[in-house]
């Protein structure tokens, strides 16, 4: 059955990753394959659980016959739940940070931008872009990130190759200040939740090696611009009514959504509540000064309307449902022991985490980084320091240890790797959507440019981690 349930999942990256080719949702693969990898698994569940839960199966059952429905009712309370409780956790963090998100732009609350990097010199507009997007993908979600810096750049830039060029700049600048940060990207809030690093060891590690793999790319398409370009004459946008917030306004419920979106990490190490409960809470105190600052406009009815493109909404939920699938996807294939017995020939025949990352990394440009993020960290558990001393290899042992360099190095090579190829991740996919870009485009005019600044940005970390032992 395991060999069943490995090449269903293997033919289901297949689809995963050919999704331009195929145009077949890669969110409906992933829950269908997350779905029937637990139908699968149930099939032969009593096999998996005697082999390695027999303890906890054996005081589950108080004595009683071992039958085929009291081993699916052990599965489903005692493995499956783990999973799902996992998964509504990062969801239920999702959700609540795309909130504040769209609650900011409806207010206006980014119209800033668009007036702070308007300019007909190249390099000017391209830095201001890319430095702009690089410090809200640390807060924000990378796609909304990507998404709304798109519309900025496209109000600006009036020809499309150089919206092509600029547009690759954007998703590189998001994947790369989402993954210093434990709540800028699904892959490092994943590294969170697992217990795998803490926020500001995790940020300290990879600001230096981050910022590398964004300037040096950004400086090779810098070199590729003309010194000025043709640019969009500033439009007035008719919003509905005379209800807009003030300025003040606007900054004060800025502060407060980014300002509580960095206050997540100290709540939960003040309280220990899953990071959930502290966006949940950040939600709500935004939500209040949302209706105080709007008071004009809801005593009005009238809402006031804004040019936003609809698709965020829908690629922001299907990256909900993709997450969910391939969670539960990966959760069904690690309790074969699969993910153990590949993580144990990777101990022995490679042997370097370095080398493990640079795969990673390349494997992410063509394959989307969450789900190979999600495998990668689920083949390894947070090593113990009293286990590390015994292994034959300690420094090697003690990569996977909390905030070990394991952790750095998957959430850095999945993210920069990602960008290699504009199907690497979702940002680059709707790139593609947004601007028509081709991939033997991408390829030709970036990819040089993002592995350069990659490789690069390994050094760092490796000189780094170097002079800190």
């Amino acid at each position: 059955m395991t060999f069943i349930i490995v090449s269903f999942f293997l033919l289901g990256y297949v689809f995963i990753a050919t999704e331009h080719i195929t145009k077949i949702n890669k969110s409906a693969v992933a829950m269908f394959l997350g779905v029937v990898g637990w139908i699968l698994f149930m099939c032969d569940g009593g096999t998996y659980v005697r082999a390695m839960y027999p303890h906890e199966f054996a005081d589950f059952l108080h004595g009683m016959p071992s039958t085929v429905t009291a081993v699916k009712t052990f599965i489903a309370q005692h493995i499956f739940v783990h999973y799902a409780a996992y998964i509504c956790g990062i969801v239920l963090f999702l959700l609540a940070t795309m909130a504040i998100v769209e609650v900011l732009n409806v207010n206006g609350c980014f119209d800033f931008i668009r007036a702070w990097v308007r300019t007909r010199n190249s390099r000017r507009l391209l830095w201001s872009l890319v430095g702009i997007t690089y410090l809200l993908s640390a807060n924000l979600d990378n796609l909304t990130t990507t998404v709304m810096m798109l519309v900025v750049m496209r109000q600006i830039v009036v020809k499309p190759l150089w919206r092509m060029q600029y547009g690759a700049a954007i998703v590189l600048a998001a994947n790369c200040g989402g993954c210093f940060t434990v709540i800028g990207d699904v892959c490092s809030l994943m590294l969170w939740s697992k217990e795998a690093v803490t926020p500001s060891s995790f940020s300290e590690a990879l600001v230096l090696p981050s910022l590398v793999a964004v300037i040096v790319p950004t400086l090779l398409i810098s070199r590729k611009l003309p010194e000025r370009i043709e640019i969009e004459e500033p439009r007035l946008y008719f919003r509905g009514d005379d209800t807009t917030l003030a300025p003040w306004q606007r900054i004060l419920m800025f502060f407060v959504g980014i300002g509580g979106l960095w206050f997540i990490p100290t709540f939960h190490s003040i309280t220990k509540l899953p990071p959930f409960v502290g966006a949940l809470c950040v939600l709500a105190l935004f939500w209040v000064v949302n209706e105080v600052c709007n008071q004009k406009r809801i005593r009005t009815d009238q809402p006031v309307t804004r040019t936003f493109p609809r698709f965020l909404q829908y690629e922001s939920l299907q990256t909900i449902l993709f997450f969910i699938g391939v969670c539960l996807a990966v959760g069904a294939l690690a309790e074969t022991g699969a993910l153990h017995a590949a993580s144990e020939w990777c101990d022995h025949k490679i042997h370097n985490i370095y080398v493990l990352s640079v795969a990673l990394g390349l494997i992410s440009a063509v394959l989307d980084n969450i789900v190979l993020v999600l495998s990668s960290i689920s083949m390894y558990d947070v090593a113990e320091h009293a286990s590390v001393i015994r292994r034959i290899d300690p420094e090697y042992a003690r990569s996977f240890m909390l905030n070990g360099q394991y952790w750095h190095l998957v959430a850095f090579c999945a993210s920069v790797g990602g960008c290699l190829l504009p199907i690497g991740s979702t940002s680059g996919y709707a790139l593609m959507k947004s601007e028509g870009v081709t991939i033997w485009w991408y390829f030709r005019h970036i990819s040089g440019k993002v592995l350069l600044g990659w490789l690069l940005g390994l050094g760092v970390y490796f000189l780094v981690d170097l002079l800190i032992r």
